[in-house]
Formats: C-alpha cells, structure tokens, sequence
C-alpha cells in the first residue's frame, strides 16, 4: 500500500465521514433506488440494489481472505460489505467499469482503519489511557448523523439494513474515524504553535488576492501514488464523472473517493482565487461556467475533478497600514521644484529597510515630513495611492508619488482583507492548525503504512 493524502478534518467533528451523505440513504434516495435500478452488471451479489418492496435479506457469502494487515484478517464479507456501505453513501450505481475502483477504495479504507485500530489498542495498552470509541460514543454519532438529515436514528439504520449493509460495518468506520481523530487532536493539538506571523501572512495572501476574480470550489483528488498510477487515478476519475453526471452528488463522492484534505467536508475548498490552486486547474476553472463540472484535470502527483458553485468578481475591499514620507510642494509648483523633491525622496528610499526605519530615516533629510497614515481601506485612498496600495507587497516602499500637496513615499505595512466575507483572527487561526493536524495526520498513517506487513490477496 503507497501513502494517501490525509482526508482528516478536525474542524468537521467526529462524524464527519457520514454527516450530509446519509440523504442519500433516505426514503427519497430509497424510492429513486427502486424506480431506476442500476444497470445489471456481472457484479458480485452483494453490489445488486435493495428490491423495490420488501428487501430481500441478503445472501450468505462465502467468506475467503482479501486481506492481512500484521497477522489480522479482512475477510471477502467484510471487503464486500464496505464495497455497499461506500457505494450506498457516495450514491454510485454499480457498473462492469467501476466495480474494481469501488473494491480498491473500500479495501484501502479497511487496511487504513486496521492500522489505526491496531495503533490505538497499541497506545492504550502502552499507556494505560482510553481512546477508542465507546458504544455508547458512537450510538451518540449516529443519533447526531440522523438529526443532522431530519431523521430518526432507528430511521437511518433501517435505511442501511435495507441496502443489505450490516450495521457492525458502519458502526466500526465511525469507531475508527473518530477514535483516530481524538487521538491526533489530543496527541498534537496542544503542541502546535500558530504564529501571529504566519496568520499574518495568511490575511495578505486573502487582501493580495481580493481584486482578482474568485471561484468558490468543490473538489476530488486522487492521488496518483495512492490509488496505483496516473494511468488508473484518469481512468478513476473518468469514472466519478460518469457518476456524477448521472446523479452522484459530488460531496457523498469527494468524501468517499477523495484523497484531499477536504473529503470530510465534501470536498468544499471554499472561495478561491487565481494561484491558490495548480495551473492546471486555474487554467480549467476559467473555461467552466457556474453549476459546470471539469473533466479530469492531470497535475504532478495526481487528478482532480472540480465543480464550479460560484463565481464573483474580485473586488478592492482590502484594508492597508500605511506610513508615508512626503516633501511639501504646491499644486502649482515649477518642473525645477518637482525635480528637486523627486530627487530627494529617490535618494531616500533605499535607506528606507522597514516600516519601522522609516521615521528615523526621514528625519535625517531636512524639509521632510514622515508619519503614520494608519489603516484605510484601499478603495477610500487618492487615486495615486490606490494603485500603489494594491501592487505593494507588505514592506515595500513606492516610487515617489504625485499629489496636489507635495510628493511621497508610502509604505504598506500591513495588509489584510475587509468586507463581511472576511474570516475573523480566530477562524483563520482554526484553519491553519486543521491544515497542520491533517498533515500530521498523513505522515502518521503513512509511517505504519511503511512498517506493517500487509498482505493483499
């Protein structure tokens, strides 16, 4: 098994892995299932839908060894059994082209949970401390699952039963998901240390990207090294698309089938501008109109699928920290004079390293005037301040600029975004440390990956 992007979420909550999926296990979901059945593919017994009255219960299946993860077994039933909880929660019909797809995410989330229960166990015993689920903890998700879809939890598992999907099988996915995320969250999230710089930083890229257009997102990816090459994730993610297009919702197949960080939320990356994603998907995303779906776009390590939700116009609600040195002159002011206090501010500039070198440096010129502007928001600027303002990176200092009351250097010394859909100190915070811990994540998951013997049959 080669190492999978993390599809952990810490901000999405301990049932995450089902939570806005199950819509598809309702009664609507349910009554669709038995008006248009999938096509009658040579599939095994188990992937067959529920009969359109009264489901049948479902046939025995021989039991055989499809897998051995550090001596313990996954057997052919419980290999099939997640094959129909996977397809039940993403909403994909079985088909002759995805069958081997669905068998290889439902088999690569059953080794990726086995390691991580084997962890778990290995840490409890080793520390003396309890980490994984409850029953009691996990009736609690499922009670939150089916509250979240208007639903009863008697409801939802009835629902399941009828798709021929144990309850033992969704029942262990929570424990996993959840245990594992209480384990990352309370082993690292204490340690972690976001910085004011790099929130900072964060808030600079949002104002620097403001002006631009912005596309609000939904991806899939897959990875490459993970699902078995290039040539299999296109493939792969042909086969999603075909899906969705005939009626897949695309976040119950991003959670499923996604190696992105975003699987847990559906795959929402949110809003966006130009440079936050690969080129190649920049370059995709111009060419879809809102409510399009892309075809699949290759990258270095992998492919994704992305759904356009939205479109906006960028716009200039970015708000500055300037400081400023300026030479007095009069609107009417001779070409000499203009030259002069040019020549006085270009002198000047270099000498200039920081903001906070700024007043010091200017007060050794005579006929100079420096101070702190404070913030603004970019559109409530002069013109000529505007347009330097918007190219400036946070540090940098202008050319001279023109007024009608003398001639300046401005320095941007901070830079972040404003307007209502602005995310507050905190969230941004959030952000990063769920982004962090994902990572943490992926590289732990990969690590036992590297070190257990497993064995595929």
């Amino acid at each position: 098994m080669r190492s999978a992007r993390s599809v952990t979420t810490f901000a999405a909550g301990a049932a995450s892995i089902l939570a806005l999926t199950v819509a598809s296990l309702g009664a609507p979901a349910v009554a669709q299932t038995q008006e248009a059945p999938p096509p009658q593919v040579d599939a095994p017994p188990a992937a067959a839908p529920a009969a359109a009255t009264k489901p049948a219960a479902p046939q025995p299946l021989q039991e055989s060894v499809a897998a051995v993860i550090n001596d313990e077994i996954v057997s052919s039933y419980d290999l099939m059994q997640r094959m129909r909880l996977l397809m039940a929660t993403s909403g994909m019909q079985p088909t002759q082209e995805n069958l081997p797809q669905i068998e290889q995410e439902a088999l690569r989330s059953l080794v990726d949970e086995h390691l991580q229960m084997q962890e778990l166990r290995r840490v409890e015993k080793q520390q003396k401390i309890t980490i994984i689920s409850t029953d009691k903890e996990v009736d609690e998700q499922i009670a939150d699952i089916a509250q979240s879809n208007k639903m009863s939890a008697g409801q939802l598992k009835q629902s399941l039963v009828q798709q021929g999907i144990g309850l033992d099988t969704w029942r262990a996915q929570l424990r996993a998901d959840s245990s594992w995320q209480s384990w990352i969250q309370g082993r690292y999230g204490s340690r972690l240390r976001i910085g004011e710089d790099q929130i900072k930083a964060y808030q600079r890229r949002l104002a620097e990207s403001a002006a631009k257009p912005q596309y609000q997102l939904s991806e899939v990816f897959l990875d490459a090294s993970r699902v078995g090459g290039m040539e299999v994730a296109m493939n792969g993610a042909s086969q999603l698309i075909n899906q969705m297009q005939q009626g897949a919702p695309f976040a119950a197949v991003a959670r499923q089938f996604s190696g992105s960080a975003t699987a847990a939320n559906g795959g929402d990356i949110g809003w966006v501008s130009q440079g936050e994603m690969p080129a190649e998907v920049d370059a995709a995303v111009e060419q879809l109109r809102p409510g399009q779906l892309s075809k699949p776009i290759q990258v270095k390590d992998g492919v994704y699928i992305i759904y356009l939700r939205d479109k906006r116009a960028g716009s200039k609600t970015a708000i500055v920290d300037l400081k400023q040195v300026a030479a007095p002159l009069a609107a009417g002011a001779t070409q000499a004079q203009v030259d002069a206090a040019t020549k006085l501010l270009t002198d000047l500039k270099p000498k200039i390293t920081s903001c906070q070198t700024l007043e010091s440096a200017a007060g050794k010129v005579d006929g100079l005037v420096a101070g702190d502007l404070g913030e603004a928001e970019i559109t409530d600027l002069a013109p000529a301040f505007q347009e330097a303002a918007n190219k400036l990176d946070v540090g940098q200092i202008s050319n001279p600029i023109r007024t009608d009351a003398g001639m300046h250097l401005i320095a941007v010394c901070g830079k972040r975004q404003g307007g209502a859909n602005a995310p507050s100190h905190d969230q941004i915070e959030n952000r990063l440390r769920g982004q962090q811990l994902a990572l943490i994540a992926k590289r732990y998951l990969r690590d036992l990956r590297n070190q257990a013997t497993i064995e595929t049959r």
